[in-house]
């Protein structure tokens, strides 16, 4: 049995920025006690259904995770040490912004067990920063950079592209700043207008817009030709890194194993079960004093669901997915239009043998419609 991640949602942040649309929260002040009992609580109801299982990885997401006292990290990972037993080189995430009070943190959170740190820098440019919402400056972001690559052994960081008025050469420049401080993934992502976010209300009112398609897609070719050279391709459709340092923890997502998901609003996957927890903070706490955990619903997901789920998250993946993984977990045929496998394989967008299916460099561009397409509404019969 492959070993389970878990996940761990801290919901606060000092403040929202505009593109967010994560479960996010400010709050002028938080019972850091409670919180910790809390969470402790909701991390022991799922010890308690996942008996014997071992833990490879554990990420502490958000919100802003590094606003959490270094305490109550220390004590979630010995809980959590109590309760399943580790894999040998389990992976500890936590995401971190760069203020200095956050990276002053760093050395503790490094003591506690984190051993891999998702820094959200978002650009090395002040006006970007201060356009994205962003607390932080340039030169605060650049010194937490440091001070993390020497508090842990494995770093990562955002940046955030196809920004209004970007050009190639601006875009091209930050990739080699970037990639010039030698760490071993980047997660890169375009702009994108979420629903009820400040950003959407911006768009709607005409006072955001965003580059059009196709420079859209000269900035994402550029991406995917300057990581690779330097070494750190695309694994999936935003991340890139050196091979061997992917994140697990985010693979076991994409590759659709099993996760525990812990704090407001956290999802899981644990056998056959979509678990997912209350989303307003006041409310998970309510429900973990009165029940003894946050869970608000656990579905049992039918195989078609978890076969459709299986090709929607493995697709962005560079590798792909083994299409009879997919058809057992369907219970028999896998859930793929192969007219339309055919088809946009003709057009170079797709490539499929008897075992993988994936999308090419030139399909990753039109992810987003050719999921749709490939992945039936029905299973499909042979």
């Amino acid at each position: 049995m492959t070993d389970l991640a878990l996940y761990i949602h801290w919901p606060f942040c000092v403040a929202k920025c505009p593109y967010c649309d994560f479960n996010s929260h400010v709050r002028e002040a938080v019972d850091q006690d409670r919180w910790r009992a809390a969470l402790l609580a909701d991390l022991a109801h799922e010890a308690g259904l996942t008996r014997g299982r071992s833990i490879g990885s554990i990420f502490f997401g958000g919100g802003t995770p590094s606003l959490m006292p270094p305490a109550t990290v220390a004590a979630l990972l010995d809980a959590a040490a109590g309760q399943w037993a580790f894999a040998p080189d389990i992976e500890i995430t936590l995401e971190a912004n760069p203020s200095s009070v956050e990276a002053a943190r760093f050395a503790d959170l490094a003591a506690a067990g984190v051993n891999r740190v998702s820094l959200g820098l978002q650009s090395f440019d002040d006006a970007a920063l201060r356009f994205l919402g962003r607390a932080h400056d340039a030169a605060e972001g650049l010194a937490a950079l440091a001070t993390a690559q020497a508090s842990f052994a494995r770093v990562s960081f955002d940046l955030i592209y196809a920004l209004p008025g970007q050009t190639i050469a601006a875009w091209d420049a930050q990739l080699a700043h970037a990639l010039a401080f030698g760490t071993e993934h980047l997660s890169l992502y375009q702009l994108t207008v979420e629903r009820g976010t400040r950003f959407a209300t911006d768009a709607t009112a005409g006072r955001l817009r965003l580059p059009d398609a196709d420079h859209a897609a000269d900035l994402f070719e550029l991406t995917r030709a300057r990581t690779a050279a330097a070494g750190l391709p695309a694994y999936e459709t935003s991340n890139h890194a050196r091979p061997g340092a992917e994140s697990r923890h985010n693979l076991t997502y994409w590759r659709y194993g099993e996760y525990l998901g812990v704090g407001p609003g956290a999802h899981g996957r644990r056998g056959g079960l979509a678990t997912q927890r209350r989303k307003k903070p006041e409310n998970w706490l309510a429900a973990v004093d009165r029940n003894g955990h946050g869970i608000e619903a656990e579905t049992l997901l039918t195989p078609h669901e978890r076969a459709t789920e299986a090709l929607l998250m493995g697709l962005r993946l560079t590798e792909g997915v083994d299409l009879a993984r997919i058809a057992a977990l369907a219970g028999g045929v896998a859930p793929v239009d192969a007219a339309a496998v055919a088809r946009l394989a003709r057009l170079g967008l797709v490539a499929c043998d008897d075992e993988r299916l994936r999308v090419t460099g030139a399909g990753a561009l039109l992810l987003d419609a050719i999921l749709p397409e490939v992945v039936t509404d029905e299973t499909v019969t042979a």
